[in-house]
């Protein structure tokens, strides 16, 4: 390798929509070869763990670690790129709040594995399971160990930079990357350390264009429910339950422009301490009825509380997770 900055990018436990999305900056992706020795990044490139081992302490400038932690690797993994990585990302929604994967910590590792292996949709006629060791004619072969509950990359390893997203908007990642080479030519300065990076710092209503007036729900209602809705008014008006309130801007408010509610995928506001408590003073203090029987059927509304409230910030809140999953093994 070259005397160039290093660059890493790992994939726990997530789709890997976020690898996509360094790969959609077009052709600012030239920026990133022009400026950087791609160190480790198995997605893209052969590589090994032994090659990230042998590297020298902080040898890896930047890292890009997208995915949260859920078995033995991903733990391993996130504590090598720490102690090798100058600067250490928690990119994208799952790493920094658990995100999708982070909805099984409702349920027990059983149920989890029961879906997977137990279900209409998979033939496994003996029950198997995965194991964390199992002995083959080859000698004891391995695998990662499941957690009982899926972890964020900061409640594992001290995380520098949080770029939020489901997944980062590339224009956003774009705009990290120039910033990170203008630092590293002396033409710029890094934010403080903790920072959010690639988003705004208020939500998403306030790039939303869409008309607000006094917000009265009525009912709350899924949006294929309706025959008809309004191009022009706030969605959260019209009685759709839309999370921008509580969700932290950057994306452009692109869901509400196309006609979809915002669902929370940047995470929470600056300031927020739980996305799902926000929601739910913001949600509540729009209902009108002081009467609880009426509350209480407008709130029906909502089929999918959890989903509604924890999609993607279940893992990093401070519910965690439920009793079923935390109570039923040790914790990493």
């Amino acid at each position: 390798m070259s005397d160039k900055p290093k660059f890493a990018m790992y994939w726990a436990a997530s789709c890997g929509g976020c690898e996509i999305a360094v790969l959609n900056i077009h052709e600012k992706i030239l920026d990133v070869d022009a400026n950087f020795d791609v160190a480790f990044w198995p997605v893209a490139m052969d590589a090994k763990y032994k090659d990230v081992e042998a590297l020298p302490d902080e040898a890896i400038t930047l890292t890009l670690f997208n995915g949260g932690i859920r078995n033995s690797e991903n733990e391993a993994i996130a504590k090598l790129l720490r102690k090798k990585s100058k600067f250490l990302v928690a990119f994208g929604s799952c790493a920094c709040e658990g995100c999708i994967p982070g909805l099984a910590n409702f349920s027990s590792p059983k149920d989890v594995f029961d879906a997977a292996y137990d279900s209409v949709s998979t033939d496994n006629p003996d029950g198997v399971r995965p194991q964390s060791s199992v002995t083959v004619p080859e000698g004891e072969l391995e695998i990662p160990k499941f957690y009982p509950v899926l972890k964020t990359l900061d409640q594992v390893v001290p995380v520098d930079y949080y770029m939020p997203g489901c997944p980062p908007e590339s224009t956003q990642i774009g705009a990290v990357i120039d910033l990170v080479i203008k630092a590293l030519k002396g033409e710029a300065e890094l934010p403080p350390a903790g920072a959010t990076i690639g988003a705004g710092a208020t939500t998403v209503c306030d790039e939303c264009s869409r008309k607000r007036n006094i917000k009265t729900i009525k009912a709350f209602t899924r949006i294929q429910d309706l025959e008809h809705v309004d191009p022009e008014l706030c969605l959260l008006e019209q009685g759709i339950p839309c999370n921008g309130p509580a969700t932290r801007n950057g994306c452009g408010a692109l869901c509400p422009l196309a006609g979809a509610q915002c669902i929370g995928c940047y995470g929470p506001a600056e300031g927020v301490i739980d996305f799902g408590a926000r929601l739910m003073t913001a949600f509540a203090s729009v209902i009108d009825s002081d009467d609880q029987d009426e509350i209480d059927r407008i709130l029906d509304g909502l089929v999918d509380p959890a989903g509604q409230f924890y999609r993607f910030s279940l893992a990093g809140s401070l519910l965690g997770a439920a009793k079923s999953a935390w109570q039923t093994g040790e914790e990493k």
